[in-house]
């Protein structure tokens, strides 16, 4: 039943990003969790669910690439489609609406961009997601924070997931480099089954049914990305390998309504009663699945040609913040919420069509060196009477014998 051509995971994306716009609100601008925080016993929050929603997705999608890829031209794709949008984000944030906002605060640029944490220093530690130098710049969220506008500390919270998804790519990349996507595929599911037994063990030692299991406050040094969370580490690799075993055992995972909707009970039984982690988040997942292949027709269209749903997750963050620390939150949270909707769907837009889609026509570009190699390669191929690889070219051997066809790489 599942379509690559004809899906709803656009609309979905789109509904998950906005989802972490609304959920962010209650922090930034009234200093607290949105409402799925208590109500679900302090399990999880809006925000949280949908970062969960996108590592499935993610999971489901990016390891279809690996598979079909080779492990250069996967990496290539993998970094243009989050490195540009990041690093358009990263720039519009220091270099315009953050430095607006300071002057906004102090009515001078004066001390903005040579302040110890300015934005130099920020851009050095999030240009990687690592976050590495503070969420702050030139203390102009401190500010904020002083005069009772925000209560959230970063210019962008939303960004920590960012290298948790990059290492999962990265992963995913080592697996397909060891053949493990097309030859060995159940280690996948395997891995997802250890990961979820440790989760289980956490539940089960957890002092009641509801709440996070598992130890908050330990954190591993990784390369390029800095420290990250064991926690979050062992939770978000757990859904993005389910969405991973759903794609690789796609011909076998059966679509039917009935078990949607017992997974849909289970999601709301484990929000309310605990156990979200061990049971919930797999059946979440399935209902992803099921809901994009699923959905009317009308809804395949939505995303599929401009996907504004990155530039949503991106930008939403920093416009909240910055509409609180103009003061904004005081015409209460309709108001709100439509100003940074339509601010962060301007900024998404602007980031799509001018910064994303523009370097994904780059995805079949090979280096120079790269073509000459695949171009000579194929040249002793067809001489040796070989199948020639698609993406080089071989030269005639003969004017009776035509070359074969020059296919991008």
């Amino acid at each position: 039943m599942y379509s690559s051509r004809a899906n709803s995971f656009g609309v979905l994306r789109l509904l998950l990003a906005s989802a972490v716009v609304v959920s962010h609100l209650y922090p930034i601008a009234w200093g607290r969790l949105d409402p799925l925080w208590l109500r679900s016993g302090q399990q999880t929050d809006i925000g949280k669910m949908s970062v969960i929603g996108f590592f499935v997705l993610s999971g489901f999608m990016i390891s279809g690439s690996g598979a079909r890829s080779t492990v250069g031209r996967y990496a290539w794709h993998r970094a243009l489609r989050i490195l540009p949008g990041l690093w358009g984000s990263l720039l519009v944030s220091a270099l315009v609406i953050v430095p607006l906002l300071y002057h906004w605060q102090h009515g001078t640029f004066d001390g903005y961009w040579d302040h110890p944490q300015g934005p130099v220093n920020y851009l050095k530690g999030t240009w990687n997601t690592a976050m590495s130098t503070g969420w702050d710049i030139s203390g102009v969220m401190a500010e904020g924070r002083a005069k009772g506008t925000n209560f959230d500390p970063g210019v962008n919270g939303a960004l920590w997931s960012l290298k948790y998804e990059i290492l999962c790519y990265v992963l995913i990349g080592l697996l397909a480099a060891g053949g493990v996507l097309r030859k060995a595929r159940r280690f996948i599911p395997l891995l997802a089954l250890a990961l979820g037994g440790l989760i289980l063990r956490d539940w089960v030692n957890a002092p009641s049914l509801r709440g996070i299991p598992g130890d908050q406050q330990s954190f591993v040094m990784v390369p390029f990305l800095d420290a990250m969370s064991v926690h979050m580490l062992i939770h978000l690799v757990f859904v993005f390998m389910i969405g991973a075993t759903f794609q690789l055992y796609r011909d076998k995972l059966v679509i039917h309504d009935g078990l949607a909707l017992i997974c849909a009970a289970v999601l709301g039984l484990t929000l309310w009663t605990g156990g979200l982690f061990v049971f919930g988040y797999p059946a979440f997942a399935y209902l992803l699945l099921w809901l994009a292949i699923r959905l009317p027709r009308p809804f395949h269209k939505i995303g599929r040609k401009r996907d504004y749903s990155y530039g949503i997750y991106i930008y939403g963050f920093t416009v909240e913040q910055a509409l609180a620390v103009l003061g904004y939150a005081k015409h209460g949270k309709p108001v709100y919420l439509a100003l940074a909707m339509a601010g962060t769907v301007v900024l998404a837009a602007l980031s799509w069509h001018l910064l994303e889609s523009p370097v994904m026509k780059a995805k079949n570009w090979t280096p120079w060196p790269v073509r000459r190699l695949k171009e000579r390669a194929a040249v002793r191929a067809a001489r040796r009477g070989e199948p020639v690889e698609p993406g080089a070219a071989a030269q005639p051997q003969s004017p009776a014998e035509p070359a074969p066809p020059k296919v991008s790489a």
